[in-house]
């Protein structure tokens, strides 16, 4: 399968000949897998320089968990934990994507010298966002979302999830491009694990053609969520495996929508993706001469 883009890479963004690879940096205290690591901005600071020096092409800062269940921080915490780090890293070269619902924090980032915007809600936390996202013309990325974290589980009722996705993405593009943003700035990501079952997330992934025919750059952000801590349940107790040993699992996730037409794929450890992702690359080429 070629993996040559069949979308307009968004103004700003690295162009690549292979799947791009987005760092993770959570400047949290309580995300799923990586909680309190990099609450502290300095070492938040160091952890993106490091994420670049082993095969990052983007990194993402974010400063609220979006786990299940997960509650809102106030607007000037996240502010206080994001922009230093935005900062330093864009100031040091490193192409920043700012994870925000808020539109002021959208819009102090991007000041600060973020490159992409990316909102888990799509744009619908904050009736400001489509706006912001207008005015600066950074690219946005656009997830499928139902509700907050602390209500998603029971709004993860489909009838047809992958039907039913494409539908609410796409009238989430319509509603922004009719807000002033541009198709092009436009990115879009499944939304894995957000108000979806385990059953939803394969079935998604599986087909993953239904969304880049849609005709925009997709991020898969599959790393170490717990539909892959289901897979890899211990086969005696049940007990799913733990958040940080299923880069493994995320990897071949990687490996698997790279192939399958991703722009980019979201990960906490970078680079066992980032080795994936090159040798998905030389396969394509290798295919293609033949």
């Amino acid at each position: 399968m070629s993996n040559s883009p069949s979308f307009s890479l968004p103004a700003g963004l690295p162009r690549l000949d292979r799947c791009a690879v987005m760092g993770v940096v959570n400047v949290t205290p309580d995300s799923f897998s990586d909680g309190g690591m990099w609450h502290d901005p300095a070492r938040a600071i160091a952890h993106g320089l490091a994420l670049r020096a082993r095969g990052a092409d983007l990194v993402d800062v974010g400063g609220e968990s979006t786990r299940p269940g997960a509650q809102r921080v106030p607007e000037e915490e996240e502010l206080g934990r994001v922009l230093p780090v935005v900062r330093e890293l864009a100031a040091a070269g490193v192409a920043v994507s700012v994870d925000t619902m808020r539109a002021s924090v959208a819009e102090q980032a991007v000041a600060a010298g973020a490159k992409i915007v990316n909102d888990v809600s799509g744009g619908l936390a904050d009736p400001a966002m489509a706006r912001v996202v207008a005015e600066t013309g950074v690219p946005f990325v656009v997830m499928h979302w139902r509700g907050q974290s602390a209500d998603m589980d029971a709004l993860a009722v489909y009838d047809d999830v992958v039907q039913d996705v494409v539908a609410e993405l796409t009238a989430r593009m319509d509603a922004l491009m009719a807000a002033g943003v541009k198709e092009d700035q436009l990115i879009l990501d499944p939304g894995l694990g957000f108000a979806k079952t385990a059953e939803h997330n394969w079935a998604l992934l599986g087909r993953l053609d239904a969304l880049t025919a849609l005709g925009r750059p997709v991020l898969v952000a599959a790393s170490r969520k717990r539909f892959l801590g289901t897979l890899l349940a211990d086969p005696e107790t049940g007990e799913l495996r733990p958040a940080r040993e299923r880069d493994d699992a995320t990897a071949a996730v990687s490996v698997l929508s790279a192939r399958a037409g991703a722009w980019a794929v979201r990960v906490h450890d970078v680079s066992g993706t980032a080795d994936a992702v090159r040798v998905v690359a030389a396969w394509q080429r290798a295919a293609r001469q033949g």
